[in-house]
């Protein structure tokens, strides 16, 4: 079984022979409690081609200390990680190792780095005997395991931030540490230092024949053509689907959202820039990003529109609520969220998504560039971005149009779905275009939301005539069923009512 621990933490360079600084007089330290040495032993897992290192990541086995066992470390801020524990073993737990699957895919993870530490800890305490921090004088020495044989040593001052403090803190004691002549550490972990000085990482070497996952890149110089820029944000979403992957597995909040966001956002920039790049090789892509954004929403929606019936029942008066609403409500929205965990996990663990993430790989390794790919991006893009506007005029018309009904509510629907795409094309434009792409990315997202709540109506009200049905058949009360769906119309009308205005707005801003 594992755990999670968030970890915020700065690191200090020491030399040999160093003590820890005097730190009694930082602010809100009452006492130094000196907690002896520990002898730590930890050896980190990676790659053949440093996949998990280049994306800032370590997985180690470590014994010694109080919290001997394996520990993944996946970012999330600068100092920021959330160390995954799980109980010491011969192997990598295989729950570990499901975390790390979309960046190593069919490697192998082989021990890396060994790293032997004498740390010396301390910890700060307030007037309470409250943990404020542990402080630690770590001498650490590093063997190389595989990709080269050296060795190195070196000393480091660790402030790692107790549960539930203020992050400030560690700024009073960065403050003392700075006055006593210590500086930050340059390196982002032990394991990035080892590497490097003990010959750097290894060559990236192909495994399987499947391209790994690129390093993150630093700064660029922006994209000269069309198809760059396309690219660029083909790559920003591959990204953000295999950095995701580790908080989908974990139920992370929004995780499961943001991810389905960035299959929606490659889905739509192959289909706005088909001129870019050759629709014969993204479609496939896209039909399997597709099957992944509903495998995805199986349990989102319904945990979205789980949410908003939740709040709408709590703003009745009492007096409308009639029967166990809340109860029903609740019932209905677990019913099938353990089983939809269930298959989304064997979606991740499966072999048709680590193909969907390979045919990425493949795609921004060798892009299926055409004509337009290299040309100015300020006219290729904009060409694609202009007629993706035209068509979310066209339906909007169309919806305008149409009486009020469920031939409205399909137009509307379908007009919110390419405001989306138009949306989505409009970001991958903006690195190009500058504002004119930016105030459209505005326009799109007010677009959007207006219509996404008239289309969160029309989803409501199929589930509360659901909710009622059960109800009935249970023999209770649907009047405030009954109620709720009266709301769920106003809204629906509300939103069809300012649809006129807002896209006035919208035209004007974009001088169509």
């Amino acid at each position: 079984m594992a755990d999670t621990k968030r970890e915020i933490e700065r690191k200090y360079e020491a030399a040999t022979g160093d003590a820890l600084p005097d730190l009694t007089a930082v602010g809100g330290v009452s006492a130094v409690i000196d907690k002896g040495v520990a002898e730590l032993d930890a050896t980190y897992y990676d790659t053949a081609d440093a996949r998990l290192a280049d994306a800032s990541l370590t997985l180690r086995r470590r014994t010694g200390g109080a919290d001997a066992g394996w520990h993944l470390k996946l970012p999330v801020a600068e100092g920021v990680r959330d160390e995954v524990r799980a109980p010491l073993s011969d192997t990598v737990p295989p729950y570990l190792s499901s975390l790390v699957r979309s960046r190593v895919r069919d490697a192998e993870l082989v021990p890396v780095v060994r790293l032997r530490s004498s740390r010396d800890v301390r910890h700060l305490v307030d007037a309470d005997g409250t943990l404020l921090a542990e402080v630690s004088l770590d001498r650490v020495h590093a063997e190389r395991l595989s990709g080269g044989a050296g060795t190195a040593d070196w000393t480091e001052i660790e402030v790692e931030l107790a549960d539930d403090q203020d992050p400030a803190f560690l700024d009073k004691v960065d403050k003392k540490l700075r006055k006593a002549g210590v500086s930050r550490s340059s390196a982002p972990s032990k394991l990035a230092r080892a590497l490097e000085e003990t010959a750097g990482r290894p060559e990236p070497t192909a495994t399987g024949g499947r391209q790994p996952p690129p390093a993150p890149a630093g700064p660029r110089r922006p994209p000269a053509t069309a198809g760059g820029h396309v690219l660029a944000y083909v790559r920003a979403q591959r990204d953000a689907i295999v950095a995701l992957d580790p908080a989908v597995r974990r139920d992370v909040h929004d995780s499961v959202h943001s991810m389905r966001v960035a299959t929606r956002r490659l889905r739509s920039t192959f289909r706005s820039f088909g001129k870019v790049l050759d629709r014969r090789v993204t479609d496939p892509i896209a039909d399997e990003l597709k099957w992944l954004a509903g495998e995805l929403g199986v349990d989102r929606d319904r945990e979205v529109l789980t949410e908003h019936l939740t709040n709408a029942v709590s703003e009745l008066p009492r007096p409308l609520i009639s029967g166990p609403v809340r109860n029903r409500l609740r019932t209905w929205s677990d019913a099938r969220h353990d089983g939809s965990r269930r298959r989304l996990i064997s979606v991740l663990d499966g072999e048709r998504y680590l193909s969907l993430l390979n045919a990425l790989d493949t795609l921004i390794a060798d892009p299926p560039l055409l004509k337009a790919a290299a040309k100015d991006p300020a006219k290729a893009i904009a060409k694609a971005v202009r007629k993706d506007f035209r068509k979310v005029a066209d339906l909007v018309g169309r919806a305008l149009d149409l009486p009020p009904g469920s031939d409205r509510d399909i137009a509307i629907h379908e007009a919110r779905k390419k405001a989306k795409r138009t949306r989505y094309a409009a970001e991958a434009a903006a690195p190009a275009l500058g504002r004119p792409a930016e105030a459209l990315v505005r326009s799109m997202k007010s677009l959007q939301t207006l219509l996404g709540d008239h289309q969160d109506s029309v989803m409501a009200r199929e589930a509360l005539l659901e909710l009622s049905a059960r109800a009935h058949a249970a023999g209770e009360s649907t009047f405030t069923y009954g109620v709720l769906y009266g709301r769920e119309e106003q809204r629906a009308a509300a939103a069809e009512a300012a649809l006129p205005q807002l896209w006035q707005t919208v035209r004007a801003e974009m001088a169509v």
